[in-house]
């Protein structure tokens, strides 16, 4: 039995001179016996936070624990036996190799803990017949349906008997029956006591499911009034991560855009007067892309909400923004 413990994670990816962050201050605890969903779009971090619990990725911050041990603390020898015993993974992709049988595919991660060839393949049995497919053992993945492919990837995940399942999008690629087989086996193993978390963005899940975590960031509701806010020179009016909730037209001033960078925060663009700024987030409902900072005093600015913004703007937005509007 395990308890899963992240609190305040921060994941942190450098991309050229940019620096992104799919996580930012993310908490969770998930018991035995649990089947916990991380839902949400491509890019909101769901693999991510199942690599972090994995031992494949390590956080810029926060506590990653399982059974109250922390995977920072970890050493090389610890951390290879945390992803060998303590959690099993189901990749998307299922990564089975083609050329070794359902049994023999199964079986490699006993052979590579040193143990007998007899003895891996008489488990890699016991848990193939555990998800329906006992006529299936020789067969290869080129021979098998990708309903079957994930069942054998599910296998080869519990072959040490993991306290801890994280399966990656497990129905991504299945049609409706297919989907259904694999939820009724993550339902099971869950009830079995394992925590078992699933990243996914399919809605079927949903009443499987004793928790749901929602990724999808909140897109800003509209607002009646509008604000207005006069900067000091450098003075912050929001950082890169934050929770986007207006777009800026400047009033008077400069306000800098600045990202941050592997050398530091970097000035992208500069907005005068007339200009606006931090369109994207609310819009499409992501958290800011980059920091806005005066870079005069009395930099004064306009919050919108996109209706009231689209409206005052009219045609002075250029086609490309309104075409994305639009969507």
């Amino acid at each position: 039995m395990a308890t899963v413990q992240l609190t305040d994670v921060v994941v942190e990816y450098r991309d050229g001179n940019q620096v992104l962050r799919p996580i930012d201050g993310f908490s969770m605890t998930a018991s035995p016996g649990e089947l916990v969903l991380l839902m949400g779009p491509s890019g909101s971090g769901k693999t991510s936070l199942l690599s972090c619990l994995a031992g494949i990725l390590s956080p810029r911050a926060g506590r990653v624990e399982i059974n109250g041990v922390d995977l920072a603390v970890l050493d090389e020898n610890a951390m290879s036996a945390h992803r060998r015993h303590d959690v099993g993974v189901v990749f998307q992709a299922f990564n089975l190799v083609p050329s070794l049988t359902a049994e023999e595919n199964v079986a490699v991660p006993l052979l590579a803990a040193g143990a007998q060839r007899r003895l891996a393949l008489a488990r890699a049995r016991q848990l193939l017949t555990e998800v329906g497919l006992l006529d299936r053992l020789t067969h290869r993945p080129g021979e098998l349906s990708g309903g079957q492919q994930q069942r054998v990837a599910i296998a080869r995940a519990l072959a040490h008997d993991p306290a801890v399942i994280l399966a990656d999008e497990p129905t991504a690629h299945l049609d409706h029956v297919q989907a259904e087989g694999i939820l009724r086996i993550l339902r099971r193993l869950a009830a079995e006591g394992r925590v078992v978390i699933v990243s996914t963005h399919d809605r079927r899940l949903v009443p499987l499911a004793d928790a749901v975590v929602d990724l999808t960031p909140v897109v800003a509701p509209a607002v009646d009034e509008r604000p207005v806010v006069t900067l000091d020179a450098n003075e912050t009016l929001f950082q890169q991560g934050d929770p986007s909730d207006f777009v800026w037209v400047v009033l008077s001033g400069q306000v800098d855009i600045l990202r941050d960078t592997p050398d530091g925060l970097e000035t992208v663009a500069t907005c005068g007067e007339g200009s606006y700024f931090g369109e994207l987030g609310p819009l499409l409902g992501f958290p800011r892309s980059a920091t806005a900072r005066a870079a005069t005093d009395g930099a004064t600015v306009e919050g919108f909400d996109i209706p009231g913004f689209r409206e005052a703007m009219g045609d002075k937005l250029p086609d490309s923004w309104g075409a994305l509007a639009a969507h």
